[in-house]
């Protein structure tokens, strides 16, 4: 087995059946081409390793769109969860397409999947305070680089000190994002002088580790998980921070371009309007008229 099967699919529970390895590790090797997250790439691995273990089809190309349903049908996921697998099937099978294995896709006839509605869910901030006060000094900057400059864990692991760009008002941050795409985040004063000391103890990253010469974006949310108490985690941290924003009066199109969203309508999910935000909003129309 080669390089790329050993890195991504040998640490499943149990190895694919028959000729399912191969294929996934070829596949692999298209989507890091293509320029995929890791983080995006072992999703994707991990959904059609599953489907391999349990379709008993040894061929990969030889599942039929009638056990896709009956595989999908019989799960219990939530509506993103459903989606984001269906996502995984549609490119899997499109570059069976592309690569000569197949002539159409058993995919393309699974039913879509109604998006959720938007369900943000901001941590609240005693709770956040407390787990401020139970954490070292590594996990309280993880803990305040979400909640006051919303960045992602796979942004935060990535954090260097070159990445720090100083500015009229003080210090802003190049932030790594998602697919490879670049966003300027401003930092508070508390926050950026943090971040420079974090980064000089660590001779460049701010979270020094073995992944590229950092920690994994995978440790990054485990260190958060253990702070924050139930089911709170870090991404919650960034739908505080753009509720926040959002009840300090920023618009939606400013928060959009500091979580780094490809649009407004995935930055609504994320901020949770104020109690009083409907009522003021009525009453201010009504007095304008009223004028």
């Amino acid at each position: 087995m080669n390089y790329l099967a050993r890195v991504y699919i040998l640490p499943m529970a149990r190895p694919v059946p028959g000729a399912w390895g191969a294929t996934l590790a070829n596949w692999t090797a298209h989507l890091r081409a293509a320029g995929h997250p890791s983080t995006t790439i072992r999703t994707r691995l991990d959904h059609l390793s599953r489907l391999a273990r349990v379709s008993g089809v040894e061929d990969p190309w030889a599942i039929t769109t009638n056990d896709l349903i009956s595989w999908t049908g019989q799960q219990e996921w939530a509506a993103e969860t459903r989606r984001s697998v269906r996502n995984s099937l549609l490119a899997f099978y499109r570059w069976g397409i592309i690569a000569g294995h197949l002539e159409h896709s058993p995919a393309e006839a699974l039913p879509r999947v109604k998006a959720s509605e938007p369900h943000p869910r901001p941590v609240p901030y005693g709770i956040y305070l407390e787990a401020l006060a139970a954490s070292d000094a590594r996990t309280t900057l993880i803990l305040r680089t979400a909640a006051e400059a919303g960045l992602r864990r796979t942004e935060i692991s990535k954090i260097h000190e070159r990445d720090l760009i100083p500015d009229l008002a003080g210090y802003s941050l190049n932030v790594h994002g998602k697919g490879g795409k670049q966003r300027i985040v401003p930092l508070n004063d508390s926050l950026a002088r943090t971040i420079r000391e974090a980064c000089l103890a660590g001779r460049g990253f701010a979270f020094p580790g073995d992944r590229d010469g950092h920690l994994s974006a995978e440790y990054i949310g485990k260190l958060a998980a253990r702070a924050l108490p139930g089911d709170w985690t870090l991404h919650k941290l960034r739908h505080s921070f753009a509720t926040d924003l959002l009840g300090l009066g920023t618009d939606l199109l400013t928060i959009q371009q500091l979580l780094g969203h490809a649009s407004v309508a995935t930055t609504q999910r994320y901020t949770l309007p104020p109690d009083h935000a409907k009522r003021a909003a009525v009453v201010a129309l009504s007095e304008r008229r009223i004028a």
